[in-house]
């Protein structure tokens, strides 16, 4: 499968996941508002994601699917599915003793996670009831993240990315199954996020037998343990935790700080970051879940030209969807979150303090997503050391900046933070990919992210001149009626991309010809 059918379809369901999730967050922000009760729940639905990052999607992933594709192209798919049993029996016997320790420690843990709860008792309580709720998520999702990365390293990205779909519509149909007998809202929702993640175990499952993978659990993991394979998956993954995660573990530095801002901040964020998820999601996850079985079979192949040529490519999709994307949210913040998630507890303040931090969020989003390009190309060598190094850097970079920016920012001084680190995260893989001859920021590649940036400037001035005309002449169109408000936002975005697109094609940032050949290549296939 090409490196943009594979984007184009991962990217597509990871689209579909993310409106469904936009709706779940509506739903929320409509019962949960932004106050003492959602600041707990999003702590409680942070720590399993969290941990699945880190175990699963990051560390587990990164180490697995090189290993994975590389027995697949060598040996076959049956060592691979048996190499597959043996590594995910012994990650859900580590994952169920981790989980039951953690529910055991959990007030500990939530003090660590949001230590300004300490001082509202019935905050921690709810927070503590509420995270020994949704955490063994944690194990059904590990479980989730493996059965997907065999799947992509057969090449299948479509049942993968539509998965998390299943957790959107149980939380968002938790309202009306879980949450009338719960204690409040939040424990009726986070029930269903334990439970989606036993109904994306089966979802999965199905595909993996259309495959004829029929994966089986071994017991004897005292000697599967001792298999050279295995002890490699394990020393890959035991430095992957930090290195692939760091994103979310910045995020938990964000919890952790802006929960002594006050009530309500770390609701702000939450829905602030669940905007900039969209393009990461779509764009960042699927270059950096499409380019890493590519890259690993033209690296066993000794393809290193072509492995090159997938990474510039890879880059050059992640600008050309990334900064334009960055731009609208900037301009579009405010309309955005008011039509989304102004509804019943979420108010006036909430919408204000929200698009303050997607703005912030927005201004690194481009470096998250060409990050997300970039690490597979060490995951895929096998070396997950280095992204380790990078991310203890970055790690410290968000933490310092936070600190620095916190106290005169508030909530919208940690987003900042984020956003700086990306950019050092983004800083030194670039360096350290150059410094290795494994590839290079070249002057053409350079030069299409310029005319990408000075389009997308283009078009964030059209969109800002079209409501400066709509607010003269409504006083504030946010104002209007909603389903009014909802065509001109609509309205507002479709103008963005024809003005982006005329100016790409202007500039010479994209490329028609090529996105035409790419999709004419695409039908002949099926033809």
């Amino acid at each position: 499968m090409s490196l943009f059918k594979s984007i184009a379809t991962f990217g597509s369901f990871t689209l579909l996941s993310r409106i469904t999730g936009f709706i779940r967050d509506m739903v929320l922000a409509r019962f949960l508002g932004a106050g003492m009760i959602a600041d707990a729940f999003f702590v409680a639905f942070k720590l399993p994601n969290l941990f699945r990052s880190l175990f699963a999607e990051g560390a587990f992933t990164s180490a697995f699917v090189p290993m994975v594709s590389q027995k697949l192209a060598g040996e076959g798919k049956e060592s691979a599915v048996k190499f597959a049993s043996q590594a995910i029996s012994v990650l859900a016997v580590i994952l169920t003793l981790f989980v039951l320790l953690m529910e055991f420690g959990m007030p500990w843990v939530v003090r660590l996670m949001a230590p300004g709860f300490s001082d509202n008792p019935e905050n921690f309580a709810l927070a503590v009831s509420l995270s020994r709720i949704t955490f063994p998520f944690l194990l059904f999702i590990s479980i989730v993240s493996f059965q997907s990365g065999i799947l992509n390293s057969l090449g299948k990205f479509a049942a993968p990315a539509a998965a998390p779909v299943i957790l959107n519509l149980m939380m968002t149909g938790a309202v009306f199954i879980f949450v009338p007998f719960g204690l409040t809202p939040a424990h009726g929702i986070a029930f269903s996020v334990t439970f989606a993640g036993f109904i994306e175990i089966l979802w999965l499952t199905y595909f993996l037998h259309c495959q004829k993978v029929y994966i089986k659990p071994q017991a004897d993991i005292g000697n599967i343990i001792k298999d050279k394979e295995i002890k490699t998956l394990f020393k890959r993954i035991t430095p992957g935790i930090l290195g692939a995660g760091i994103y979310q573990i910045n995020m938990v530095v964000d919890t952790i700080i802006v929960s002594l801002v006050g009530t309500g901040a770390i609701s702000w964020l939450y829905y602030a970051n669940r905007l900039q998820q969209l393009p990461l999601g779509v764009v960042g996850a699927a270059i950096s879940v499409a380019v890493l079985p590519i890259l690993s079979k033209h690296l066993k192949e000794n393809n290193i030209e072509e492995a090159k040529r997938t990474q510039t490519k890879a880059c050059e999709y992640g600008a050309l969807l990334s900064i334009p994307a960055a731009v609208a949210l900037i301009f579009l913040s405010t309309p955005i979150v008011n039509i989304l998630f102004q509804h019943g507890k979420f108010g006036i303040l909430e919408t204000e303090m929200t698009s303050l931090a997607v703005i912030a969020y927005s201004f690194g989003l481009p470096a998250y997503v060409l990050v997300k390009a970039l690490t597979p190309n060490f995951f895929a060598r096998g070396d997950t050391k280095t992204p380790v190094k990078y991310s203890i850097v970055v790690f410290f970079a968000n933490l310092l900046f936070s600190v620095s920016l916190m106290p005169f920012f508030g909530h919208v001084g940690v987003a900042t933070a984020t956003s700086i680190a990306a950019y050092v995260s983004l800083y030194q893989y670039v360096h350290g990919l150059k410094k290795r001859g494994y590839w290079q920021f070249d002057y053409r590649l350079i030069k299409q992210i310029i005319k990408i940036s000075i389009s997308s400037l283009i078009m964030g001035g059209i969109i800002f001149a079209a409501e400066y005309g709509l607010n003269a002449y409504y006083g504030n169109w946010l104002n209007l009626v909603y389903w009014l408000k909802i065509l001109i936002l609509v309205g507002l975005c479709a103008l963005g991309v024809a003005s982006f697109a005329i100016a790409a094609k202007i500039t010479g940032a994209l490329n028609i010809n090529e996105i035409i050949a790419l999709i004419l290549k695409k039908k002949q296939k099926h033809a």
